[in-house]
């Protein structure tokens, strides 16, 4: 089906449209399905919009019971600091609880931006026609559903986001509260004593914490680099630090011989792109030594001037999108270079690992 009509439009001819839908079994005319699409995008982006709204509720319950223990707290110097404690644990429920509502609201928001990216975008660009797979991949999303995100990344985000504030003025409280009431704490002894709970001694209490705030730390770093959210708006990590902290690891490389592995992997997202140059060689092998990635070589002739020309294939990050045109610019200012988005990678084939530095 998708063959005839591409046969149709290299030809110059219209694609018979209505053809298609009654080949489908739709009975839909072009325009019926149009007005489908535009419904079932409103109806996603509603969706989509109810959940965000969901999200800041649990933010705001957060932000209240956060307020109503620290002035329940500091009102009196006979109130007890647990209560500071308790609602810590009650925030951390309230992020678990938005982590799981902000995989739905990425549910929604991932058909959403099938339509936008996929249907829309296409026909507002060349050749004005959706993309070939667009369907499949809402088909897919609309049979099975599955949430585009794991909980660990949402998790992450959200604490990183909106709860990481929260919890660093409970424990700042904590610690206030517990030497400052009812009267200065004259000794660390003396503090460990205030925070004991019941048969808990303070020591134990001290120590959970710091086990908590550590832990939920360490997931908040460690998820930075997951970004497989389509809802969410990426800021370019190709400034200035990243380009410090690669700076970084090439000096410590000379100085010490040794290459540093990157702690954190900052906008992974999938990049391909297309080279045509006359200088194929040499950029392909500046982008194995210089960008650690596998380019594959095409050949290619132009139609207008008959003229054979190289074309590199190169699979790789959106972070690596500036170091690749500073490669290509230096060895060929006239190269052509063509940066698309990929959905994503699948299969690696014998010896083929586009994305592994």
């Amino acid at each position: 089906m998708n063959q005839t009509i591409n046969h149709q439009i290299n030809n110059g001819a219209e694609p018979d449209l209505e053809h298609l839908w009654q080949f489908a079994g739709q009975g839909l005319r072009s325009s019926d399905f149009n007005t489908a699409m535009v419904h079932f995008y409103r109806g996603e982006l509603t969706r989509s919009n109810v959940w965000r709204q969901r999200l800041d509720n649990t933010t705001n319950w957060a932000v209240i019971t956060t307020g109503a223990a620290l002035t329940f707290a500091f009102g009196s110097a006979d109130n007890p600091s647990i209560v500071l404690l308790i609602n810590t644990l009650l925030v951390l429920l309230f992020l678990f609880m938005e982590a799981r509502r902000y995989r739905y609201y990425e549910l929604w928001t991932h058909r959403v931006r099938i339509l936008e990216r996929n249907f829309f975008g296409g026909l507002l660009s060349p050749p004005f026609l959706p993309h070939s797979d667009w369907a499949n991949q809402l088909t897919d999303s609309l049979h099975n559903p599955r949430f585009p995100i794991s909980l660990l990344e949402a998790f992450g985000r959200r604490y990183r986001r909106n709860y990481a504030p929260i919890f660093l003025i409970l424990a700042l409280a904590w610690i206030a509260k517990t030497y400052l009431h009812p009267i200065n704490a004259r000794t660390f002894s003396h503090f460990l004593q205030r925070a004991t709970i019941g048969p808990l001694p303070g020591t134990a209490v001290l120590i959970i914490g710091i086990v908590i705030h550590a832990t939920l730390i360490s997931v908040g770093l460690f998820t930075v680099s997951l970004q497989a959210a389509t809802g969410e708006v990426f800021s370019d990590t190709t400034g200035k630090v990243s380009r410090i902290m690669h700076m970084f690891r090439l000096a410590t490389a000379e100085a010490l011989e040794t290459d540093l592995p990157r702690l954190v992997r900052t906008d992974t997202r999938k990049q391909l792109v297309y080279i045509i140059s006359d200088s194929v060689e040499a950029i392909g092998h500046a982008l194995l030594e210089d960008l650690h990635r596998g380019v594959t070589l095409l050949h290619g002739t132009g139609m207008y001037t008959g003229k054979e020309h190289g074309v590199l294939m190169c699979a790789l990050e959106a972070r690596q999108v500036a170091d690749l045109k500073k490669v290509v610019t230096g060895i060929d200012p006239d190269a052509f270079v063509i940066i698309m988005p990929v959905q994503g990678i699948h299969g690696h084939g014998v010896g083929f690992r586009p994305l592994e530095a």
